[in-house]
């Protein structure tokens, strides 16, 4: 299994618009984020989790001819935004794309798109298949996908495990039972806004604490807002085996 990180920013991305810190003025290519979204290839099977307000861009970028189905985390607009961007592969593939989502999320899609959903069509709406999840094991073409609870301050959320593969964004808890499915990872890809604490999101304390719990072998950082610092500044203070994540980084599993 491949994946690949297609954006690793935070809701704003980075650089952040009119700001002049250091992390937006840097021209390090490794501190401009793209809004988070990863995907993932596996038996000539590809899946996106997230399709943020970047994903025409990242789907270009990455020279993406094949899309088999879109997982989401939660409903925000920096997760759902480039939906409407299927189109292409609705008439690449000549079929609709397989959403999977849980029902309050498909309910979030179904309003936002809801002329992808009208009684009378014209050629060139969106077309999808959605189908609702919930906090349990699912197959999608033979790969196990075992969803994990995580709480996004009052939203309940989604993260992914994926054989020993882990994906937690835009959290600020999991409980010690939803933890010990993210346990025995080879890869932990995990959520860190910044530094300083947040009342919806790990800082970055919090996420290098989760990382000792659940002992990954090899760890990244993502969903990074400019807050957190320049990266090649950051990744030198964390422990070893724990990396600062970047958009395009290709991780074989």
């Amino acid at each position: 299994m491949e994946v690949i990180l297609l954006g690793t920013g935070t809701s704003q991305g980075v650089p952040v618009i009119s700001c002049e810190c250091d992390t937006c003025r840097s021209s390090d290519p490794r501190d401009k984020r793209f809004r988070s979204s990863l995907l993932i290839k596996h038996n000539e099977k590809t899946l996106v989790i997230d399709t943020g307000p970047d994903f025409r861009q990242q789907m270009l970028r990455e020279n993406i001819k094949q899309l088999d189905g879109i997982l989401y985390t939660h409903e925000h607009i920096d997760h759902i935004a480039g939906l409407d961007d299927i189109r292409g592969f609705n008439y690449r593939q000549k079929k609709p794309m397989e959403i999977y989502a849980e029902e309050r999320v498909l309910v979030a899609i179904k309003r936002i798109y809801s002329y992808a959903f009208a009684t009378e069509r014209y050629p060139g709406l969106p077309s999808m298949n959605l189908h609702p999840i919930e906090n349990k094991e699912f197959d999608i073409d033979g790969l196990k996908i075992i969803p994990v609870r995580c709480m996004h301050k009052m939203l309940p959320i989604l993260a992914y495990r994926i054989g020993d593969f882990g994906y937690a964004t835009d959290l600020n808890y999991i409980s010690e039972e939803e933890r010990q499915k993210l346990t025995g990872l080879k890869i932990l890809v995990i959520g860190a806004l910044r530094k300083k604490k947040h009342v919806a999101h790990f800082n970055l304390e919090d996420a290098l604490l989760f990382i000792r719990q659940v002992k990954p072998e090899i760890a990244y950082i993502s969903h990074i807002s400019h807050m957190m610092g320049q990266h090649n500044v950051i990744e030198k203070e964390l422990p070893q085996g724990i990396f600062l994540a970047y958009d395009r980084l290709k991780i074989n599993i």
